[in-house]
């Protein structure tokens, strides 16, 4: 699903008015969290990147950080950051599990940026109990979250 966000700025010396439409694509096969990681399950496992919207939010994305790789992490505890150009933010587990695989590709952070549901996934996880990814929301559900 693409969600179109408008963005309504004005220039008060011109007194001109610009509309910015940016489209944010959300699918409606991954599950979302509150703050703005998606999950895809593949098997026994999951696959966990930040959203479209989030990517967006952070601008250029230059480093990602995730340390715990062989580890089980709770859900909700930071496992890893994201470093853009003006800030970093920390990466919440969605859901209790280990993280069995770090994605090499992300040494060229701007992976996110470009195809974040794709090449820019961040880590593979375990899940200790699959069922706890069905509590995350959904397309629908995320799409009200951000308020498009």
């Amino acid at each position: 699903m693409n969600i179109f966000l408008y963005f309504c700025s004005a220039i008060k010396k011109t007194n001109q008015t610009f509309n910015i439409i940016i489209i944010m694509n959300i699918p409606a096969n991954l599950k979302y969290t509150q703050d703005d990681e998606w999950v895809r399950v593949e098997g026994e496992f999951a696959y966990v990147g930040i959203t479209d919207y989030a990517q967006h939010e952070l601008g250029d994305i230059v480093f990602v950080d995730v340390t715990c790789e062989g580890d089980t992490v709770e859900a909700g505890e930071a496992f890893g950051s994201v470093e853009a150009v003006k800030t970093v933010a920390d990466l919440l587990m969605p859901v209790t599990g280990e993280v069995v695989e770090f994605n090499a590709d992300l040494e060229d952070a701007s992976a996110i940026n470009a195809d974040p549901y794709g090449k820019g996934w961040i880590i593979k996880i375990k899940p200790a109990n699959m069922a706890d990814i069905n509590a995350l929301m959904d397309d629908k559900a995320y799409t009200a979250k951000i308020g498009a």
